[in-house]
């Protein structure tokens, strides 16, 4: 069914607000996946605050020409049967979300993206982006990192043999003078 001049023109509209707040637009190859298998992706989608759209490439590409940092952009891998994921929130969540859902539906297959700067991402680069750790991971990772050297003080000091008995003060001052003085 054809979709009239006025929906078109509400389509590209709604797709240029789109992309011109993502951060990030990644997007693959749907087709063999069923309607409850898309409605998953949705889901997922859904709880990183991802917009997942299948809109016609050429609708996708007009609307990218109405966006300044777009204009150039080389979307020339916008072909066949495709569905965008547009995320707002942080840089990579929608190549996480999709390079996920790919891991387990094998009739997934990512093609590319665009940063939003415009930049046209590589399908193995987006991959890659999908595969690194959010940033709170990274945090995560940073904390502990940080903390494992304090850790280890702490056990080393908790862990000390009992053998080592404390001195006063002062006999400790009295012995390192002697030390010093036997050492000259």
């Amino acid at each position: 069914m054809a979709i009239s001049k006025d929906k078109k023109t509400t389509l590209v509209a709604d797709l240029t607000e789109l992309l011109s707040n993502s951060k990030m637009v990644v997007y693959a190859k749907y087709e063999g996946l069923t309607v409850a298998e898309l409605q998953e992706l949705r889901k997922m989608a859904r709880e990183v605050n991802i917009k997942i759209k299948v809109v016609k490439n050429r609708l996708v590409k007009v609307a990218m020409k109405e966006i300044a940092a777009y204009k150039d952009t080389d979307a020339s891998g916008l072909t066949g049967q495709l569905l965008y994921a547009l995320g707002t929130d942080e840089d990579f969540d929608a190549a996480k979300v999709l390079a996920k859902f790919a891991k387990t539906h094998a009739k997934m297959e990512l093609l590319g993206g665009f940063n939003g700067e415009g930049a046209a991402l590589s399908k193995e680069e987006v991959t890659t982006l999908g595969s690194l750790p959010t940033k709170n991971e990274l945090i995560a990772q940073v904390v502990d990192t940080l903390l494992s050297g304090i850790n280890g003080v702490v056990s080393a000091l908790e862990n000390k043999p009992e053998t080592v008995e404390a001195k006063p003060a002062e006999e400790s001052a009295v012995e390192e003078a002697k030390e010093e003085a036997t050492d000259k």
